[in-house]
């Protein structure tokens, strides 16, 4: 039913209302309604957000988004974890509409009089309301001078038109009429939700011996846990381990996934289950559940949150197949179905089946979930969600979150777009994406825009830079420089982004042409790595990721999502964007790319510079009349930029950490002295 003063359309929404907005403290997102009333009697807005305990804070001001449009908005940052709501009242403004009428009337002296005992009563009333220390006075004394009869109309009038009643009444305003839409649901979480640098390996790989000759001897948690130090000092704040759980040997697929294995091969730790235990087990060559809680101790102790695979998914010889046999799908001969994605097979899988005993399977991946979470992990990347039931993930995380909201589910879902939305919508914090596959700047531009704008409400996207499964031609076949573009992309559009082990050595092999299967894929056999030769020959781009991980933690920009904004190129090889934080701190920062690996090139940089505006700049060099100083962050070089500027961008240059891009930094210029641009 709609009020007195009608409040449409009000946004942010995720499923009508039924559902909550999606935010972390301090993540300030708009609001916005239609707002309008009949006639011409002129209307106010304005925002309460209500904190999990139901207080209301001081209401924000709304303003008309664009005038004649009837769309009023206005920015919201909640500072707290917790349940709130948002709701828009809108209202009456007489005193608004007396203006309005009385600056038309008094010139032209009609109704003088009756005007201005209007205006006098009307400012009265609003006085009213007003703290003696919000000014009061200011509105009293112009309610004096509007019934001063000795004055001059036009001055009267004057009187309650300052600058400075109008800032006491924008703050306090008379609301008659007032009507408020439905209170809409808003999720505040913990900032890990948005913002993180995840880091993924394989610890059955780290500290392993394999070839030469050798029998293969497989990394343990004590061993992996050495890595630890290394990816802490590049920057990550998490470490997403594959499935830890005992492998199956039925079936077990061999080197590169080949359909036999042999006696030494360590199948896929997605083949989960073997007569050693099942999801809530290790795999006895890692080690014991102690050793993984030396891990994650090591590992918080170095500021890196743990996340776990949670893969709901079982070997031929997992003990749920056995104690569950009604969990199994049944083919026409009576065997159990095994993972098939034609025509490719996955013998060494059984999906579960959800039609039989959905209570006991939602009963049993809660144990699981808390067990891990009783051993310290507080994060699960969540594999192939979208192939099993929507509601069964609805219940399981709203479970988990009521008695531990901290906890984060990240789904790798890449798959149709309604199923990753809904996934979003229904509980997950985070969401892989389509990062991997968009390249050029039309589709990073189109694709951005919908997870900044459209999607952002309720869907936070990770851009993993690769994966096991994942190595794009684009990374096969660029070089250093497209690892090194690919990766700058990440950091920086992205407030969550994520990389595979091998990345920072740019390993590019596919298994064959036209796969984005990695030759010889650690999914498969173990894989370890000389970290320390590639560091000495100075083959690894470790030392861009610390930069880059240590440029989103020290800017407020980099660590939101939704103030993104394209700036014009005329190179559709280069790409330039910026973005924006104005809570806590003020900060903004411009980021210029050459999407081309093996090209250097050349472009004019067009500034909105309206996007600027509020930055440290002056009123001239916001408008683009003068230059303004930005200092480069991968190179510390300072150069004077304006509305129009120059780039030049040579990939693969040895005397920069990515000479394919810029990532700059507003200096205002009391903060440096500047230099001349190259």
């Amino acid at each position: 039913m709609i009020g007195r003063i009608p409040v449409l359309d009000v946004q942010p929404r995720v499923d009508c209302g039924r559902r909550p907005v999606k935010a972390v403290p301090g993540e300030t997102f708009q609001v916005s309604a239609t707002v309008f009333r009949e006639g011409a009697e002129a209307v106010g807005a304005n925002v309460v957000l209500r904190d999990p305990n139901g207080r209301g804070g001081p209401w924000t001001p709304m303003r008309e988004l664009a005038p004649g449009t009837d769309r009023w908005g206005a920015e919201v940052t909640p500072d707290s974890e917790g349940r709130w709501t948002f709701a828009v009242e809108a209202w009456a403004d007489p005193v608004a509409s007396w203006r309005d009428v009385a600056r038309v009337k008094i010139p032209a002296g009609v109704d003088t009089e009756l005007t201005l005992s209007e205006g006098a009563q009307l400012l009265q009333q609003a006085a009213a309301a007003v703290p003696k220390s919000e000014g009061k006075d200011v509105v009293l004394a112009a309610v004096v001078a509007l019934a001063d009869a000795s004055l001059p109309p036009t001055v009267r009038l004057a009187s309650a038109l300052t600058p400075e009643v109008t800032a006491v009444l924008g703050r306090h305003p008379l609301r008659e009429l007032l009507t408020a839409s439905r209170p809409m649901p808003l999720l505040v979480e913990r900032e890990r939700a948005l913002f993180g640098s995840w880091y993924e390996f394989f610890p059955r790989s780290e500290g392993a011996v394999a070839g030469r000759g050798r029998r293969p001897a497989h990394g343990t948690f004590r061993t992996a846990a050495e890595r630890l130090p290394a990816i802490a000092e590049m920057g990550f704040d998490v470490v997403y381990l594959p499935p830890v759980h005992p492998i199956g040997t039925s079936f077990r697929k061999g080197r590169n996934g080949a359909l036999t294995a042999g006696r030494d091969d360590v199948g896929s730790p997605w083949a989960i289950g073997s007569p050693d235990g099942g999801h809530d087990a290790v795999h006895p060559d890692l080690g014991t559940m102690e050793d993984f809680d030396a891990f994650v101790s090591a590992a918080r102790a170095l500021g890196l949150e743990v996340a776990l695979d949670f893969a709901l998914q079982c070997s031929p010889d997992h003990p749920w197949v056995k104690s569950h046999p009604e969990w199994f799908r049944r083919r026409g001969d009576g065997s159990i179905a095994f993972a098939e994605n034609p025509p490719k097979k996955y013998q060494d899988i059984y999906p579960i089946s959800f039609e039989n005993d959905f209570r006991g399977l939602v009963t049993e991946t809660l144990r699981v979930l808390r067990l891990w979470m009783a051993h310290g992990v507080r994060v699960f990347r969540v594999d192939n969600p979208h192939t099993k039931p929507v509601v069964f993930w609805e219940k399981v995380i709203a479970e988990i979150n009521r008695t531990d909201p901290d906890v984060i589910f990240l789904a790798e879902a890449f798959t149709r777009p309604a199923m990753m939305r809904t996934l979003a919508q229904i509980g997950f914090q985070q969401s892989y994406t389509y990062f991997t596959w968009r390249n050029t700047k039309q589709e990073l531009t189109e694709y951005l825009t919908e997870l900044t704008r459209e999607t952002a409400p309720y869907m936070r996207p990770n851009f993993f830079v690769n994966t096991p499964d994942i190595l794009h031609a684009y990374l096969q076949h660029g070089g250093q420089a497209a690892f090194e573009t690919r990766a700058v992309l990440a950091a920086t559009l992205s407030p969550s982004w994520g990389m595979y082990s091998g990345y920072e050595l740019c390993e590019n092999t596919p298994a064959a042409p036209g796969s984005e299967e990695y030759q010889d894929s650690e999914k498969f056999q173990l894989r370890p790595r000389d970290w320390a030769g590639a560091q000495a020959a100075g083959t690894s781009i470790a030392p861009l990721i610390t930069v880059l991980n240590t440029l989103r933690r020290s800017h407020p920009a980099l660590r939101q999502l939704r103030d993104l904004h394209f700036h014009r190129t005329d190179n559709d090889h280069i790409l330039a964007y910026s973005k924006r934080s104005r809570t806590p701190h003020a900060d903004c920062v411009l980021i210029v790319v050459n999407l081309d690996p093996h090209h250097t090139h050349e472009a004019t940089v067009s500034l909105d510079m309206e996007q600027l505006k509020g930055y440290g700049l002056t009123p001239a060099q916001e408008t683009g009349a003068e230059s303004f100083p930005v200092c480069d962050e991968l190179t510390g070089e300072t150069y004077h930029w304006g509305r129009d500027n120059y780039v030049r961008l040579e990939p693969g240059r040895a005397d920069a950490y990515a000479s394919s891009a810029h990532i700059l930094a507003l200096r205002p210029s009391s903060q440096t002295g500047g230099s001349p641009t190259p």
